[in-house]
């Protein structure tokens, strides 16, 4: 079950998104009238939301200005918003983006778009949670790696070597999230052949795992991996993931890209750039991705 918080200063609105969640079983809801009243909410702690959906433009407290609080407490910084708003502008798009909303959506919008969305925003969340849960399960011999080679499979080998590697990193909590992503970009769309706009559809209709879990299981697929190389020198950790797919244009997907801001997928490499690694760079046609960070320590340990 998801707890969400639906911010919006005009009740009409209020009432729709209330409307829209009708058919949703797995939601539960709850109101806020403006920013400040979330940002009460919020300060609960016995209220854990999943998801808050935040209406951009508010008196008192704009969507905005809650954002910028939200990402000043280690807890609420955590929690996907999607911001909806009636200006969607480019410039207006990335100032969303930069205070934490990697979800968008311009009003007015469909009821599909929205439940899209928000089932994306949360599965995301859930994701990131598993992987720190699982960096405490690994020892902190890693530190001592200098360089090694791994092979993944499946999106659930990714996360588990994902979080494995994390601890050999600077910063495992940062840097589970981009190896993460990474080596699932490896395998889904390197691997298995799901274009960006086939997963766009996948996460409309609610069956992207379904079609993961297919595609892994077709006899033409069996034997492909995601490699993924490390290597440590000095205070500079590199990492190499090579899939066996044809590419892709990945010059696109560096940025956060406000054209595609309010779309369920596609803010998984630049979030990867911006939060995990010094400098993320392909080679050849993409199937090579390159990460480095740099280690702040004095080299022996991470």
């Amino acid at each position: 079950m998801a707890h969400v918080l639906l911010v919006d200063d005009e009740e009409l609105n209020l009432e729709i998104l209330l409307e829209y969640f009708d058919d949703e079983p797995d939601f539960t809801l709850e109101t806020a009238a403006d920013g400040e009243i979330a940002w009460e909410m919020l300060q609960d702690d016995s209220k854990q939301f999943d998801l808050i959906l935040l209406d951009r433009m508010m008196p008192r407290l704009d969507g905005i200005g809650l954002l910028r609080r939200m990402m000043g407490v280690p807890r609420l910084a955590l929690i996907p918003v999607v911001l909806q708003t009636a200006a969607g502008s480019a410039e207006q798009v990335r100032e969303g983006m930069e205070a934490g909303a990697y979800y968008y959506l311009t009003k007015p919008y469909r009821r599909d778009a929205l439940l899209a969305i928000a089932h994306s925003a949360i599965t995301d969340a859930r994701s990131r949670r598993s992987l720190r849960h699982q960096l405490h399960e690994h020892i902190g011999a890693l530190q001592f790696l200098s360089h090694g080679q791994f092979r993944v499979r499946t999106i659930d080998e990714a996360s588990q070597l994902a979080a494995f590697i994390a601890q050999a990193c600077p910063n495992p909590e940062a840097s589970v999230l981009g190896i993460s992503e990474l080596l699932v970009n490896g395998v889904e769309h390197g691997n298995l052949g799901i274009s960006y706009d086939d997963k766009a559809s996948l996460k409309l209709n609610d069956n992207w795992r379904e079609e993961i879990d297919r595609r892994t299981a077709l006899p033409e697929n069996s034997s492909k991996r995601v490699i993924l190389d490390f290597q440590r020198d000095g205070k500079r950790i590199t990492l190499r993931f090579t899939d066996e797919g044809s590419g892709f244009a990945w010059q696109d997907y560096l940025e956060m890209n406000p054209e595609r801001a309010c779309d369920p997928n596609g803010r998984g490499i630049a979030l990867a750039r911006m939060l995990s690694f010094s400098k993320i760079h392909y080679e050849g046609c993409g199937n090579v991705a390159v990460a480095t960070l740099t280690d702040p320590s004095d080299g022996q340990s991470a």
